[in-house]
């Protein structure tokens, strides 16, 4: 997941392009707004009724998204895996119709030859589409910024902006506030202030949208990082309770544990806390060893490609990936019989260790962030205080997780792979995530001798039988 630095447009103060950057075909394919803007210009001196203006402007939008939309396509066919260049295009697209509105509603339907200091307007993407991240049918939302109350012109610019893109049959989600209803509004529903953690400037008068940039960082976001890791966290917790756990048959690719909105949260709290506008600069601060940023991007690149391919079989929005889409996804994806198992069965395998990616990476952070006592602790703990219970030699507790005490002795004996879980069992301690990416980093330990080793078989056994439900050891 890369965030843009602020935009994927050049800020100007009227409108800009987006720079052609990581997409999945030639920019021009997908939208040439220079050259649609020309002939919108020169038509705009034939056509002097405004409503015709209008529904000419809207004709020529209209072919120029359905051809754009075909070159995306095309391209994805071709490279059925490129989630990235896919996201950015669509994004792409979506600008440039965007700032065509704009265009055309500032210049030829309101124009304004000397706008007074509050007859200004920022136009500004949030969620999604403020990241840069869309499906083929995502959302559009939208944010016109004023200095002031919203003034008739305003008014009227973005009433006529809006009816363009609805008649291009988009679905916009959008608001019109000034920088201090902004704030206010975050700070009483953290889903605003999410939305406006990823806001990206498109068109309009700059100046506003650096003015709430900055005013964001310093009266919203600054001093509440507990409070917004705690809220994404509750939030998380009731999605996964609607969704079902991550092994459902029929998983939510976007809501569903182990998806998209897992990895999007888990960015969200990073960006939050550390203010970092990319998933690489997690790497930097230590918040992840390299191999771990590789399984965020493979496990992101595979569910975004997932459920693109879904909206495309589709021709809407959808992110349920039923039975029978399954096995869609599954061959516009490339995967094949092989092995006496069905090309389906190789596809949901990798769909379900990606999930599983998900998971571990989000306990890293969330360690990390216990650590840093940012994240509260759970509700019970901080009623209930306990001391921890007594761990055998060789092992550590930190935060309530058993750990390893010295890395290297520890691996000196492979049994202590499986010993590791038995003692969490036996405590009833999670197992530490550094302590996970010990044993994930040293599993060719696991060879043939061991697997035959009695004493191998003894501790599975006592783990199975001796210490309650084995369940939670057995899936780790």
């Amino acid at each position: 997941m890369t965030l843009p630095r602020q935009a994927l447009q050049a800020p100007v103060s009227d409108s800009a392009a987006a720079p052609a950057v990581d997409l999945i075909c030639d920019a021009d394919r997908i939208f040439d707004r220079d050259g649609l803007c020309a002939r919108i210009d020169a038509r705009a001196v034939e056509i002097r009724d405004p409503g015709k203006l209008r529904n000419e402007v809207v004709r020529l939008l209209r072919e120029a998204n359905a051809s754009g939309r075909e070159a995306i396509a095309e391209a994805f066919a071709a490279a059925p895996f490129a989630a990235r260049p896919l996201t950015r295009s669509y994004s792409y697209l979506t600008d440039g119709l965007v700032t065509t509105a704009l265009h055309v509603a500032m210049t030829h339907l309101h124009p304004l030859a000397n706008p007074t200091s509050g007859e200004r307007i920022s136009v500004i993407a949030v969620g999604g589409y403020g990241r840069g991240e869309m499906a083929p049918f995502s959302d559009v939302d939208l944010l016109f910024l004023t200095p002031y109350k919203i003034t008739a012109w305003a008014e009227s610019v973005i009433e006529s902006m809006l009816y363009i893109l609805w008649d291009l049959r988009l679905k916009v989600g959008h608001s019109s506030r000034t920088v201090r209803d902004c704030i206010r509004l975050g700070g009483e529903d953290f889903t605003i202030r999410t939305a406006l953690l990823e806001q990206r400037f498109l068109a309009g008068f700059e100046p506003l949208s650096k003015d709430l940039t900055t005013k964001l960082e310093k009266d919203l976001f600054k001093g509440s990082e507990r409070e917004f890791v705690d809220a994404k966290l509750l939030e998380r917790d009731e999605r996964h309770k609607k969704q079902g756990q991550r092994y459902v048959v029929e998983p939510n690719v976007k809501e569903g544990k182990g998806g998209l909105r897992d990895l999007q949260s888990l960015f969200w709290i990073a960006k939050y806390v550390y203010h970092v506008n990319d998933t690489k600069d997690l790497v930097r601060l230590g918040l992840f060893r390299q191999d771990e940023f590789e399984l965020f991007e493979r496990a992101e690149n595979f569910l975004w490609a997932t459920r693109a391919h879904l909206h495309l079989i589709n021709k809407r929005p959808m992110e349920q990936l039923s039975f029978d889409m399954q096995v869609m996804v599954a061959e516009r994806m490339g995967y094949t019989d092989k092995g006496g198992r069905r090309a389906v069965e190789h596809f949901m395998q990798d769909y379900f260790r990606h999930a599983t990616s998900v998971g571990d990476l989000t306990r890293i952070l969330l360690t990390k962030l216990e650590d840093g006592h940012t994240k509260s602790a759970p509700l019970l703990e901080r009623f209930f205080r306990r001391r921890p219970p007594k761990v055998k030699a060789g092992y550590t507790v930190h935060n309530n997780r058993i750990s390893v005490a010295d890395e290297k002795s520890f691996l000196s004996d492979n049994l202590n792979i499986l010993r590791l879980f038995e003692e969490a069992l036996r405590t009833g301690l999670l197992i530490h995530p550094d302590a996970m990416r010990l044993l994930q980093a040293n599993l060719h330990l696991i060879d043939d001798d061991m697997r035959n080793d009695p004493k191998a078989a003894r501790i599975f056994l006592d783990t199975l039988l001796k210490h309650g439900n084995p369940e939670r050891a057995l899936r780790r």
